[in-house]
């Protein structure tokens, strides 16, 4: 049974993932009857910012989008990544040198498949929050504000080395707020900024890159929070491809 504020550990096979599956889809159908259509909430002062760099980074070429994967290196590990930018939806698979590891998140439930076969997840609150986070920045869903709701606000202009930069607090429904850095001269994203326990965990973002008329980052230097050492994510390719939404759920056992 699972423990309050720990990671279940369930048995591996049909036992385990039948149990996680039931539990996943109860809370799927509970997100369903509270959810409803998305309302933007950020101030106008906010939006501007955002649709700002929203149309330095692609404009009209970010609503063609129906998926976003991603494959490269993070911290020396290969990983692959898929996101979706119409509804929450996130799975990371990463190979370690125990094997391959795997997360996902369809929305209500998160998940994972150890590199040893073992299947667990999370209901703890906070975990949820963050993975519902990362989820929402991942796939840049504070461009589309119809689709997702979050509260907004600006925070004013800020220095940071030898660069002014716009920064706008977002914090999605039913995540944790991060404070994203618009670089007041290009438009573009240059940090992510996450409160941890009085730690702020910064995220340089660079190296941008035009895909399918959409200019993506593709190098993410992570460090302060509660990292033990900084942490470098180099992507090496990046597709818009539909996202497939039973990558997001537990797999069914053959």
């Amino acid at each position: 049974r699972p423990q309050s504020g720990h990671p279940w550990r369930l048995r591996s096979g049909a036992m385990g993932i039948t149990i996680l599956r039931r539990v996943l889809a109860a809370l799927a159908v509970a997100a369903m009857f509270a959810g409803g259509v998305a309302h933007a909430q950020s101030s106008p002062a906010a939006q501007r910012v955002l649709d700002r760099a929203r149309a330095a980074s692609g404009g009209a070429a970010w609503n063609k989008l129906r998926g976003l994967h991603e494959t490269g290196q993070d911290g020396g590990q290969r990983y692959e990544r898929w996101s979706d930018p119409i509804r929450y939806g996130a799975r990371t698979e990463t190979h370690t040198p125990a094997g391959k590891q795997v997360q996902g998140y369809n929305g209500a439930g998160e998940w994972r498949i150890l590199a040893n076969g073992v299947v667990t997840g999370s209901t703890d609150r906070n975990v949820l929050a963050d993975v519902r986070s990362d989820a929402f920045f991942g796939a840049y869903a504070y461009f589309f504000p119809s689709r997702f709701d979050v509260r907004g606000s600006l925070l004013g202009v800020r220095e940071s080395q030898g660069r002014s930069f716009d920064v706008v607090r977002l914090e999605p429904a039913g995540g944790k707020a991060r404070q994203l850095w618009f670089d007041r001269k290009t438009g573009l994203l240059g940090q992510m900024v996450e409160d941890q326990a009085g730690k702020p965990l910064i995220v340089e973002v660079s190296d941008y890159r035009r895909v399918d008329g959409v200019l993506a980052p593709f190098k993410f230097n992570t460090y302060g929070g509660a990292l033990p050492r900084p942490r470098e994510r180099v992507v090496e390719a990046i597709d818009f491809r539909p996202a497939d939404r039973d990558l997001f759920s537990l797999p069914r056992k053959p």
